[in-house]
């Protein structure tokens, strides 16, 4: 134990004068997506960082050390040396009442999980390639291993883009020849029937529960695209089978639509399912044909209390308030059809849609962001994955990666 506590010193030695580094997130930083690998990086060592909230733009302020000063330089990362003088008048500027910021302790490093399939495709998921860009470790779990408990080991799981309804994301009328397709529905039922469930819809069901009850014991849960209304419409049929014969062996049940069960799910209630197997869709929650000019397409993030709602603040930290919005088979969320008790971070203020929303259930949160790749207008099967390298101040990658620090914040009681 003394032997890892000296090596813990000579790597993270603080300067004898007691200075402080800072990593602005503002408009000055040059890479603010790497700029959260290092502070996941940094907790990973057992130091301790503050996240200066609302403070040009969701700053990070540790102690000095020759070590932590080389990997932002290694990394391209912008930061400023300051004296603990400068620092103490930072914490007393954000310490005003009157002032819209707060500073939170990130101290507990996540342990992340991303559940993805091992035949994943390179168009699939910008939450894994932003994860690798900013150099934030992650395991990769699937449905054999939620079923069989591997959860609990777990802070935070991403879903990726998943079909959690077993329609295969409703790309058969135009991909049931290409060779991808077959080999993700021969891939998902040989896990249904190795896991003992006749259907594949059944497995993504028992999965979908096993997810909800991770984030009612206190779990963390983030998805896009996709895995928003799929994992909702999911445990909303429960009751029931919405899978036509082609995606099953049988029909669907005449009566599913009046058998929903709006009570089970997270953010969405009173949808209507898009019963046609050819249509690309999986209910009317989804506001993809609303979109139309991408020069005109934004979202607003709004605006929380810091000192009061640190939670979505936490959420919403970036260095603009208005983001070029992004679509996907689900781009985003129509508002009718949110649950009132459900926060609405982001909005589509010209369609009247919710884009990135947040809830608690349980001991847990989910946040539920609509859209594919927030660099990528209209992101298409056998695209490219993006190269990050080209967008290193995304806003709307900051988004995801404000997901990944929540978890390492220090517990504070929500203030009523």
């Amino acid at each position: 134990m003394k032997y890892r506590i000296v090596l813990f010193f000579i790597f993270f030695q603080v300067y004898t004068f007691g200075s402080q580094l800072m990593i602005p997130m503002d408009k000055q930083q040059k890479n603010h997506l790497k700029a959260y690998g290092i502070a996941y990086w940094i907790l990973e060592n057992n130091a301790t960082i503050e996240w200066l909230l609302n403070y040009r733009g969701g700053s990070f302020m540790f102690g000095h050390s020759t070590r932590i000063e080389e990997e932002l330089i290694i990394r391209g990362i912008s930061y400023e040396v300051i004296t603990e003088g400068q620092a103490n008048s930072i914490r007393s500027q954000i310490a005003n009442p009157d002032v819209n910021q707060e500073i939170i302790q990130l101290e507990k490093v996540p342990k992340i999980a991303v559940y993805t399939p091992k035949g994943k495709q390179p168009w699939d998921d910008a939450v894994t390639m932003v994860l690798e860009y900013a150099e934030i470790p992650y395991d990769k779990i699937y449905d054999s291993a939620i079923v069989m408990g591997v959860l609990p080991k777990y802070d935070w799981l991403h879903l990726h883009h998943e079909d959690f309804t077993g329609q295969y994301g409703k790309f058969y009328a135009n991909y049931k020849n290409a060779s991808w397709y077959n080999q993700q529905v021969a891939d998902a039922e040989a896990d249904a029937k190795m896991l003992g469930f006749k259907k594949v819809s059944k497995l993504k069901l028992a999965v979908a529960n096993n997810l909800k009850n991770f984030v009612l014991g206190g779990g963390f849960l983030f998805t896009m695209c996709s895995g928003t209304d799929s994992f909702d419409i999911a445990l909303s049929a429960h009751s029931t089978d919405i899978c036509e014969e082609m995606f099953d062996g049988d029909g669907t049940d005449p009566n599913c639509q009046q058998k929903l069960d709006y009570n089970n799910t997270f953010a969405f209630h009173n949808f209507q399912l898009e019963q046609n197997p050819y249509v690309y869709e999986y209910s009317n929650i989804d506001g993809t044909p609303l979109h139309k000019n991408e020069s005109l397409d934004k979202f607003t993030l709004f605006e929380f209390s810091a000192k009061w709602d640190v939670i979505p603040t936490m959420l919403t930290q970036c260095h603009t308030d208005i983001i070029n919005d992004f679509m996907g088979q689900t781009t985003d969320f129509k508002k009718d059809f949110i649950k009132s008790n459900v926060l609405i971070l982001g909005e589509n203020k010209a369609l009247g849609t919710a884009k990135y929303v947040h809830g608690e259930m349980g001991q847990g949160t989910w946040t539920f962001y609509g859209g594919h790749d927030p660099e990528d207008y209209q992101h298409m099967v056998q695209d490219p994955p993006t190269d990050l390298n080209l967008h290193p101040n995304s806003p709307g990658y900051r988004l995801i990666l404000n997901n990944i620090l929540f978890p390492a914040a220090k517990k504070k009681k929500r203030k009523t």
